[in-house]
């Protein structure tokens, strides 16, 4: 059974402070303990890591601050999954290491997708209810850049980053990331160019890695084990909600399961690929017609739908109305 607990950097409290924040308020606000911020082990759920998030954006009208916040982690690793990415030979292999061993200490998972000459990373909270507070996406993609920087000990500029929310601040994230800024996208992702891949990191150590990668391929293990299908199927199909039909022969080949045996485990759970896919699909809608400008024949695209018809039939089953409406702020 996966553990919904996400450790608390008190270094988190520090980057606030920095920023003239008040970090006992900001908890305050989360509904979440003061103490925390002294404690010296704390940890969280999914739901109150949102809360503390968006709580710190309500605090503070600096456009930039999740920014400064995951860039000020240039100097900080304070997991195992980023200490093996630092000591690893070069930037792709930091980036793997991120996307296999990230979940072993917080339920985020990691993808790095090689495709057309750029490797795109994506994160999905594998527990979350709702989709993460665009402060902490930024905070993340600002601490992954800040990361690869310290690794190779020089600038890196990212291809582009794609941010799925309505256009806003361009410049500011041009000026921070150095490259192309989509937004309106179907998903967050940071992309590098292939070949930024092959850069060698200055913090490679083999006699470090020699001791971490033992410890965290065997918790791997176990933790792989814990994962139900259903959770599998989720995050499979989550990963690919870029405009491709997934079919059920796909991720079953994926997870190394014949279809047919595909089907009859997710039976016995009480549930079918079309129900899972339905509910990714239905999730990845709402929050496509709630934080972005693409039309509705653009979010059907997205969501593997032939005709914009589908969609619409099946968004009026789960939400009792159209894509349109459902969009509509009331009033209008």
């Amino acid at each position: 059974m996966k553990t919904d607990h996400i450790p608390l950097s008190r270094s988190l409290f520090d980057r606030i402070a920095a920023q003239g924040l008040d970090a006992r308020a900001i908890l305050q606000q989360a509904m979440l303990p003061p103490e925390l911020v002294t404690q010296a082990r704390a940890t969280l759920t999914t739901a109150q890591y949102f809360a503390l998030w968006r709580a710190i954006e309500a605090a503070s009208d600096d456009p930039a601050l999740g920014l400064r916040i995951g860039a000020a982690t240039l100097s900080e690793i304070s997991d195992v999954a980023s200490m093996a990415a630092l000591h690893s030979a070069n930037l792709g292999d930091a980036l793997q290491k991120l996307a296999r061993y990230k979940r072993l200490t917080c339920p985020e998972d990691i993808s790095v997708e090689n495709e057309g000459g750029v490797a795109a990373i994506s994160f999905r909270w594998m527990l979350a209810e709702g989709h993460a507070p665009p402060l902490l996406i930024d905070a993340i993609f600002a601490s992954m850049l800040a990361l690869a920087q310290r690794g190779v000990g020089e600038r890196v500029v990212p291809r582009r980053v794609e941010l799925t929310r309505r256009t806003q601040h361009t410049g500011m994230y041009s000026y921070h990331f150095g490259g192309e800024v989509r937004f309106n996208a179907g998903q967050d992702r940071l992309v590098f160019d292939q070949g930024d891949l092959a850069r060698p990191f200055l913090s490679y150590s083999e006699d470090r890695l020699a001791t971490l990668m033992p410890s965290l391929e065997s918790a791997l293990r176990e933790q792989n084990e814990s994962l139900t299908l259903h959770d599998q199927v989720r995050h499979v199909l989550a990963r690919g909600m870029r405009g491709e039909p997934q079919r059920m022969a796909e991720i079953a080949s994926v997870l190394q399961l014949s279809p047919r045996t595909l089907q009859r485990r997710l039976s016995e759970m009480g549930t079918s690929y079309q129900d899972v896919l339905n509910q990714v699909r239905r999730d990845t809608a709402r929050h496509l017609l709630d934080a972005t400008d693409l039309d509705t024949g653009e979010i059907a695209f997205l969501l593997g739908f032939e005709e914009l018809n589908s969609f619409t039939r099946a968004f009026r089953q789960w939400e009792g109305q159209t894509p349109q409406r459902w969009r509509r702020p009331v009033g209008d």
